[in-house]
């Protein structure tokens, strides 16, 4: 699911995933677990991260799909990458290579004043089912925010024009909207029309790890896009 900072990709994601039988898969949380377990990815990349610099995509690579090799049977949301045109390709690579290419990529259409202003009506409080303090971060200002909307421009719109014209690339939806609550009909008739065996999950809930591909993590938040394959 890609879309703009601000657009609500987590919110609709969490609550995809809590309402059906869809695994997310994070790239940032699956990178700090190998630096944690230390595997020899995670040892590797944790080097680059400590010396300050950035992980470099074919390392992110092996991160993500070392995850998503072992959840063939299962459908997925998959969160923070890619993020440019050169992360999708290698993505489409590896995937195609395995028979499995992604299926449905969503693309939220927010206009840039509906975002701008949602940022800078967001207030101190509490979360409505978690009861957990919200407090506004640090990016939430306007300027700061409107240098993030360009940063989107320039990274990822290469790559949504690539799923846009590929013709063997996964099915490319856009759907628009102000709010989560007006956006979510629609892509809820988008994932089940895709995705018509898809299950509504029962109340259980957990948390994924690399050594446990099958257990549930429910989150709340997402800074980067998520795209689904059957």
């Amino acid at each position: 699911m890609f879309g703009k900072p601000g657009a609500g990709k987590g919110t609709l994601s969490a609550r995809l995933v809590k309402k059906y039988d869809i695994l997310t898969v994070s790239t940032g949380d699956l990178l700090r677990q190998h630096i944690g377990e230390g595997t020899p990815i995670g040892r590797q990349a944790g080097e680059i991260v400590a010396q300050g610099g950035l992980v470099p995509d074919d390392l992110i690579l092996k991160v993500v799909t070392s995850k998503l090799d072992t959840l063939r049977d299962k459908p997925w949301i998959l969160d923070g990458f890619p993020r440019t045109l050169g992360q999708g390709k290698l993505l489409d690579t590896h995937l195609e290579a395995r028979n499995s290419p992604l299926t449905l990529v969503v693309n939220l259409d927010v206009a840039d004043e509906v975002i701008l202003g949602r940022i800078s009506d967001r207030l101190t409080g509490f979360d409505d089912e978690t009861g957990e303090p919200l407090t506004k971060r640090p990016d939430d200002h306007p300027e700061i925010f409107s240098r993030r909307l360009q940063q989107f421009y320039a990274s990822t719109s290469p790559l949504l024009s690539h799923y846009a014209s590929n013709p063997k690339s996964a099915r490319l939806v856009t759907l628009q909207g102000e709010t989560s609550d007006e956006i979510w009909p629609k892509l809820e008739a988008v994932v089940l029309s895709s995705f018509p065996g898809l299950r509504e999950r029962s109340p259980r809930r957990g948390r994924y790890s690399l050594s446990n591909p099958f257990v549930l993590t429910d989150r709340r938040s997402s800074k980067g896009p998520a795209v689904w394959r059957n």
